[in-house]
């Protein structure tokens, strides 16, 4: 069973080998999470992703703040209330304590549901733009750049291309 395996594998490197050989061939590969990054359109993501965060971080700092006033105020004032007083002073601080990390738990998932969101759907629009660049420009195949490509050529990247070309598509 190993045999025909190994067999099958040879054949089939060996039939990309020759296919790859063969004249007209045109390879290609693109680095998308760079396109992604440096686009227009990946930096006005980032943007959007920055501006909410940051509003959210300032929401977090003014619980953290009221957080810290509650709790200086149940340390000052433990010793003169009494032991009913102080229990509800000390729900109200757990309290408030749940809904602040209830806060920051549903602002992560936010951020990150959101940048999963913008990710994927320029990640679908950077496919199309190469695609139809691939298509129109006579390329049999184009990868995508990713650690477990060995070696390439650095001919092959289209890297620079595909961030023109996603540019110009995302100004139409």
């Amino acid at each position: 069973m190993k045999r025909i395996v190994t067999a099958l594998a040879l054949v089939c490197v060996l039939g990309i080998a020759s296919a790859a050989s063969a004249e007209g061939v045109k390879l290609g590969f693109v680095d998308v999470q760079k396109v992604l990054l440096l686009s227009e359109a990946g930096k006005e993501a980032k943007e959007q992703l920055s501006l909410r965060a940051n509003k959210y971080e300032g929401e977090k700092n003014a619980r953290e703040e009221e957080l810290k006033k509650l709790k200086a105020d149940l340390e000052k004032q433990s010793v003169l209330l009494s032991e009913a007083a102080r229990g509800a002073k000390e729900k109200d601080y757990q309290q408030k304590y749940k809904e602040y990390q209830r806060f920051v738990k549903d602002a992560q998932d936010d951020l990150q549901a959101k940048n999963e969101e913008l990710t994927n759907k320029l990640v679908d629009e950077i496919i199309k733009v190469i695609q139809g660049y691939g298509r129109s420009n006579g390329y049999t195949f184009i990868f995508v750049r990713n650690e477990s490509m060995l070696y390439a050529d650095d001919k092959a990247d289209l890297t620079d291309e595909m961030l023109k070309a996603f540019n110009a598509a995302k100004k139409k």
